[in-house]
């Protein structure tokens, strides 16, 4: 089997252009004191007509334009959509509505011409949001286009994770995801369950994502499980039960088919669990 790093590509013809975007919009989301529904709102309506940037406000009361134009601008501001989270009833408001903002131009960015398959730019523009919407993001974050989430408030997540495409990532109950963890493409990591008599009980579970693991094409961890470190839950794959360190898991339910072979002689031996690592704890899994 052959070893193959990623490529490192040179630098776009209009890199300066894009580097100056994505620095100003990072100074703008620095500053704490901003009105993030306006900021947000400005950086889609460049990206996205360009034509109103300048005079947004006019344009939306605008009655010589067709209706449909001004509902497509009136929605470039989040406090003119809901999202589905916001229906929830153990939706924080307070807190969902500092992330709002942030996950609209997040969801919204990826699906411009600008964000789209434009893996240098939304990578880095992830990185940039991560931070601020996330419960804890740690250093090298990358995330790839279409990842959604919950609540985005209730993620603490590691160093060196790779979001993939289409990922799904359920924070009601709290998610905590390791170091060099990855996640594959349309993968669905829930934090809440229903009861199977009433839609309308909810559960909810902390879902831990331990160092090393993979989450591999289309699989699901249900909520509450407790995936250890360096284990693979397998493509399409759904793990209902806890998986052990070094575990590969397959099937539906998800059962251990073999331990990886780079395991430790003894299996529990594993760098500090996202468990541990969310309670300043250590030690071995």
């Amino acid at each position: 089997m052959a070893l193959l790093p990623l490529r490192t590509i040179t630098s776009a013809p209009g890199a300066l252009t894009l580097d100056a975007w994505l620095e100003q919009l990072g100074h703008e989301l620095a500053d704490g004191n901003a009105d993030r529904n306006v900021l947000c709102r400005r950086a889609l309506c460049e990206i996205c007509y360009p034509g109103f940037a300048a005079n947004w406000e006019t344009a939306v009361n605008d009655a010589n334009l067709p209706l449909g134009t001004r509902a497509a601008l009136l929605a470039l501001d989040p406090r003119n959509v809901t999202l589905e989270s916001e229906y929830y009833g153990d939706c924080d408001d307070t807190r969902y509505q500092r992330v709002k903002p942030l996950l609209w131009l997040w969801y919204s960015f990826d699906r411009t011409p600008l964000g789209g398959q434009n893996v240098d730019v939304g990578v880095r523009l992830r990185r940039m949001l991560a931070p601020l919407i996330f419960k804890r993001c740690g250093a090298n974050f990358k995330a790839f286009q279409h990842v959604e989430f919950s609540f985005g408030y209730n993620l603490d997540v590691g160093d060196d994770v790779v979001i993939h495409r289409h990922v799904l990532l359920d924070d009601r109950g709290g998610i905590v995801i390791g170091n060099k963890v990855s996640i594959s493409d349309y993968a669905n990591i829930y934090s809440h369950t229903h009861s199977i008599v009433e839609q309308r009980d909810v559960t909810n579970a902390m879902t831990r994502i331990d160092d090393g693991v993979r989450i591999t094409y289309h699989a699901t961890v249900l909520a509450g499980v407790h995936v250890g470190c360096d284990a693979m839950v397998g493509a399409v794959a759904v793990a209902t039960k806890d998986v052990r360190p070094h575990h590969v898991n397959v099937g539906i339910p998800a059962k251990s088919v073999r331990v990886k072979p780079n395991a430790p002689k003894d299996l529990n031996e594993c760098l500090p669990t996202a468990r541990q690592r969310s309670t300043g704890g250590g030690g071995s899994a």
